[in-house]
Formats: C-alpha cells, sequence, structure tokens
C-alpha cells in the first residue's frame, strides 16, 4: 500500500497535472493506494499526523509536491522509524529532489518507489527557536537573512507565478535576490558553532545547509553531504553589499568558498543571538523573525525509499 500527500496546487497548477497522470498509472496496474490533497497551508503537517496514528509498522508515504510540502511533511511525523519516505517533486525548486540526485519524469521515479526492496537513511536539520516550544525540521536548508528574505517574498510573488508559467520559475529566486540585496538591512551576530565563539558584523545570510543547494538550485554550500552527520552553514558578512553583488555569479557558480567574507564551516549544532529580529525560513517555508536560534543535524533521520 503507498500512500500519497498531494499539493495540487504546486507550480502554479501543475502538481495535479501530474497527480492525474500518477493515479491514472497506479489504477491500470492495480497498485493499492490512499491518497488525500492538501487543502491549505499547514494541511500536510496535519496529514503526517495522522498517518502516524495507523496501526501498521511501516509505512509507506510518497509526497507530490514541492519543498514546501515536503517540509511541512517531515513537521507532521511523529515517528520517523514508521515511515519511508518517497517524493515525486512537482514545485519550482524542487532542491530536495536534486539533492538526492532524482532523475526521470514522474511515472519513471513512482516505478522506482513501487519497485524499491529498501531505504536509505539521510540526515535532516532542526532548527530551536528561542520562546517556541516545538523545534523545526529542515530537509534542504535554513537560514536568517538574505535566502530567508527572498523566500518569504518568493511565497507570494506575482512574478514567481508567472515564471512558472514559462518553465522559468527559477529564475524568480535571482532576481529577487538581486532585489532584495540591496533594500535590506544588515544585523550582527554572535554565533557559536560546536561550542567556538564568533563574531560576525554587517550579515548579510546565514544558511545551515543540509544538501548544498538552495532556492531552485544555488549552492551554497558546495560540499553539503545528507549523510554525514554534518550541517554545512555558508555564513556572508562584513563586505559591503555592492561587492556581495559582485560575487554573487560566483555564488550560483558555486566558486565562492575562497572569496573574503564567504564562510563555510561544517558542525553538529550553530548557535546564533542576532542583534535584532531577522527573517527566518525552513526549507522556503517563512517562520517568523527570529533573534535567538541553535540549528543541529539529526543524523540518519529520515528514511529514503531508493
Amino acid at each position: 500500500m503507498l500512500y500519497f500527500i498531494v499539493n495540487p496546487t504546486s507550480r502554479t497548477g501543475k502538481g495535479l497535472e501530474i497527480w492525474k497522470s500518477v493515479k491514472q498509472y497506479l489504477k491500470e496496474h492495480n497498485i493499492p493506494f490512499k491518497a488525500v490533497d492538501t487543502k491549505y497551508e499547514g494541511h500536510a503537517t496535519e496529514l503526517a499526523e495522522e498517518l502516524c496514528t495507523l496501526p501498521q509498522s511501516k509505512i509507506n508515504l510518497v509526497v507530490i509536491g514541492g519543498d514546501g510540502t515536503i517540509n511541512e511533511v517531515i513537521n507532521g511525523i511523529t515517528d520517523f522509524s514508521k515511515i519511508n519516505f518517497g517524493i515525486i517533486p512537482t514545485g519550482s525548486g524542487n532542491d530536495f529532489a536534486r539533492g538526492l540526485g532524482i532523475k526521470g519524469n514522474p511515472i519513471e521515479q513512482l516505478k522506482t518507489i513501487v519497485d524499491s526492496q529498501r531505504t536509505e537513511a539521510i540526515d535532516i536539520g532542526k532548527a530551536e527557536i528561542a520562546g517556541e516550544a516545538t523545534p523545526r525540521y529542515f530537509a534542504i536548508s535554513s537560514g536568517v537573512g538574505l535566502d530567508a528574505i527572498v523566500c518569504k517574498k518568493a511565497l507570494t510573488s506575482k512574478l514567481k507565478t508567472f515564471l512558472n508559467k514559462l518553465h522559468l520559475g527559477k529564475l524568480t529566486y535571482i532576481i529577487l535576490t538581486v532585489e532584495t540585496l540591496f533594500s535590506m538591512t544588515t544585523a550582527d551576530i554572535e554565533a557559536w558553532i560546536d561550542g567556538e565563539k564568533r563574531e560576525l558584523s554587517k550579515v548579510i545570510f546565514v544558511a545551515a545547509m543540509n544538501f548544498r543547494a538552495e532556492g531552485g538550485g544555488v549552492p551554497m554550500a558546495p560540499r553539503a553531504d545528507a549523510r554525514d552527520g554534518l550541517l554545512s552553514v555558508c555564513m556572508v558578512h562584513s563586505i559591503p553589499k555592492w561587492r556581495t553583488f559582485f560575487c554573487l555569479p560566483f555564488l550560483v557558480a558555486a566558486k565562492h568558498e575562497n572569496i573574503k567574507g564567504f564562510d563555510i564551516v561544517n558542525c553538529k549544532k550553530c548557535h546564533m543571538k542576532i542583534s535584532e529580529p531577522v527573517v527566518m525560513h525552513a526549507d522556503g517555508e517563512y517562520c517568523g523573525d527570529v533573534v535567538d536560534i541553535m540549528y543541529e543535524c539529526v543524523p540518519e533521520k529520515l528514511n529514503l525509499i531508493v
């Protein structure tokens, strides 16, 4: 039995078209399944919580949606040992699928899931925000500053809707990044990286990466690996905005590791205290404005159907 959580509105309605073709294949090949569509923000989290209450010892769960839907689902899983997790990506960014190397069309991806005889455990990240009782999990990345502001804008961007229709959704993040860079305010951060203190001034952004890329394929941490038990934290600070602008092509090309002001460190934990509230995201989902946050890698937490 396969259980599906489907976001029919992903990629401006493309998710519904893909789900129809997947459902037709399932019926034609007599593959047992149950599926529920998401109806509103946060619904995928509720559906994942409900699945975890089923009596089965193992549940094969497939998400048809984008990175935001995946984030909602993993934040609803109450027993990760019970869930075997599959994905048919239908978002505009699809950084989760890209990071896993998922290829092929939706039917080919479905066949891989149906035929699979094994799972592989990968790391996920955890964000603990001061004043909030419940941590926020993330599969791809979480961050504060520029990338978080861009993610927040992209959630309601008419530009994103327009570009998605032209199959150019990835350009949304690049355009919004340039616009946001010169309008945002920077902050100072005290960071403890595996206990070692760092003082960061005029911070453009900090991105805690589980996979190498976010924002539609931007390789913030080219060496990040979701199987190494570590987060790769990319910190851009202490450089003028105009210089950051000219460095963006190097960032997109994954050639920024040796640029002064672009620091990448691997760690198990990163605790940050920020001089003023800054926007935070988790897998592109807006998490509020924060001043105190702890990032931590949770090793081998999510069991992927491979």
